[in-house]
């Protein structure tokens, strides 16, 4: 005669009345295991591709175009003239590392095109700076000086008409003229001579497109790197 094949407490214990849609304590142990392993892989895929929001040199805005192309022989960063473009590391994900960012504390970009004509490889293409945008200038209102001491350095820095100052003498930015050379985040003097609080924002900062969208304005309070 057959016996039935035991069932453990575990087993036969339910969390739902009846015989339908019944989730058995081990069952309900193994859904809650394969979540939160699922959780924790999701977190190291984000720490392992980053946030996708660095600031590119010209011709480096499609991310996939880049990541597929680029060799990351660092030419780029050899050849800019002015210094801005510099390498991405681990902290900005491992696949960003060693793929070319710009760093607008160090330089500016001048649209040179230096940088696009030693890719060997196209992952920095064609970029028209009348037309095409790296990122957009954003004020940053709680370490920007014209709002304490009326400063006014940035004020010549930019070539495009996209930077002017209002009645109040504070600096305002035209994001559809911007398209992020840098030049007025690399002439701002807060954090460098002008006052240091700490971190590593100045008064106006160059966000990627992608995040200038999210915040969507050109006056934050602190909302900036």
């Amino acid at each position: 005669m057959r016996r039935e094949p035991a069932h453990s407490a575990d087993d036969s214990a339910s969390f739902s009345e009846g015989g339908r849609g019944r989730v058995t304590r081990r069952a309900f142990i193994g859904l809650c295991a394969a979540t939160a392993a699922c959780a924790a892989v999701g977190g190291a895929g984000k720490a392992f591709a980053g946030q996708g929001d660095l600031l590119r040199p010209p011709g480096g805005q499609d991310e996939a175009l880049l990541h597929a192309a680029c060799l990351k022989c660092d030419r780029c960063r050899s050849v800019c003239p002015t210094g801005c473009v510099s390498v991405a590391t681990v902290d900005d994900g491992f696949l960003q590392a060693r793929t070319p960012k710009l760093n607008f504390h160090r330089g500016y970009c001048d649209f040179c095109g230096k940088c696009q004509e030693v890719c060997a490889t196209g992952a920095l293409g064609a970029f028209d700076p009348a037309c095409d945008k790296i990122g957009v200038a954003v004020v940053q209102r709680d370490r920007c000086l014209a709002y304490t001491l009326g400063c006014e350095n940035c004020k010549d820095s930019c070539a495009f008409g996209a930077l002017t100052f209002d009645g109040d003498r504070r600096p305002v930015i035209d994001a559809q003229l911007c398209n992020g050379c840098g030049a007025c985040e690399c002439a701002c003097t807060a954090l460098v001579y002008g006052t240091f609080s700490g971190g590593t924002r100045r008064g106006i900062v160059v966000e990627s497109v992608s995040a200038y969208e999210a915040i969507g304005s050109t006056l934050v309070d602190g909302e900036g790197r």
